[in-house]
């Protein structure tokens, strides 16, 4: 097992450098050559700490139009993934990291919101790789993300990863258990540029989301949405029945191809005899098919 290590971050780490990185160890030839290939069966046990990460109001503006959400002296619930993104790609580019990130599967999301976070706070965002563990369909492994403000724990994430494979012992993951919401009659066309203009604020850009000929050669037969796309937009739409206390859970199903359509779906979840419930059930699903897409709990702190 390695050593505990904590690196400090400076600046705003690129995106882009660290998607190249990540492209190595899928390509034939170059995925076997020293410091490129990947193997291993432990995770690090690796900290990146960004201190004083400022938000900028511009890409919170450019990054609320991609999402639909409304404009406000807050941050959108989940914009502080922007913030902990680049950190999550170093980890999972590192010279230690067990498993390639191209080709890795954002299985499930879960953030925490202990309060709204100012559009003018600075913030400490710290991830780090922990809980390796057999799944039915191979290994999944989390990425936890705590973000400070002035020493105040303001927001945690979760992000919950599938690596494919024969898994080595008796599974025990079987994910979180959501409940299916059909769609209410609101549907969404999605343009074929979405992951495009979605990458272009998170530095995601992934080439599974940006043009049907870089999907294909994935697997794809055309180009998908980011998983966090999918659920920044389902929250903007729950955002204003939100406690500002709240831990926002989804699991990412079917993946949604571009361009494309999907209905929206959510349900109130009962509550106590003593107060209305202000909890949360959606989902996002095939028009047609009902297949589903994304499906998501909120649940009050």
């Amino acid at each position: 097992m390695s050593e505990a290590t904590t690196r400090e971050v400076t600046g705003r780490p690129g995106t882009l450098p660290l998607l190249l990185k990540a492209a190595l160890p899928v390509i034939p030839g170059i995925s076997m050559l020293p410091g490129v290939r990947k193997s291993g069966s432990t995770l690090p046990q690796l900290t990146l700490t960004r201190h004083d990460a400022p938000i900028d109001r511009d890409h919170v503006a450019a990054y609320s139009a991609v999402c639909g959400f409304a404009l406000k002296d807050t941050v959108p619930l989940t914009y502080p993934h922007m913030l902990a993104f680049p950190l999550h790609m170093a980890i999972m580019t590192d010279g230690d990291f067990p498993f390639p990130a191209i080709g890795t599967v954002h299985l499930e999301n879960s953030i925490t919101q202990h309060r709204p976070v100012a559009a003018d706070e600075s913030l400490q965002v710290t991830a780090r790789p922990e809980g390796l563990r057999d799944h039915p369909k191979g290994k999944v492994f989390d990425i936890v993300t705590e973000v400070h403000s002035a020493g105040e724990l303001v927001w945690e994430e979760i992000s919950t990863f599938l690596r494919r494979g024969r898994p080595e012992g008796e599974p025990k993951d079987s994910g979180l258990r959501l409940e299916e919401v059909p769609g209410s009659g609101i549907e969404w066309r999605l343009g074929a540029d979405l992951g495009r203009r979605y990458a272009a604020v998170s530095g995601d850009h992934n080439p599974i989301h940006l043009y049907a000929v870089t999907a294909k050669a994935f697997g794809f037969p055309r180009q998908i949405a980011h998983g966090m796309w999918s659920k920044a937009r389902c929250v903007a739409m729950l955002e204003p029945r939100l406690p500002d206390a709240v831990r926002v859970d989804v699991a990412f199903k079917k993946p949604i191809l571009l361009p494309g359509t999907v209905a929206f779906g959510s349900r109130q979840l009962p509550g106590g005899a003593e107060r209305r419930s202000q909890d949360w059930a959606f989902s996002l699903t095939d028009p047609k098919k009902g297949a589903p897409h994304l499906l998501g709990r909120t649940s009050a702190l």
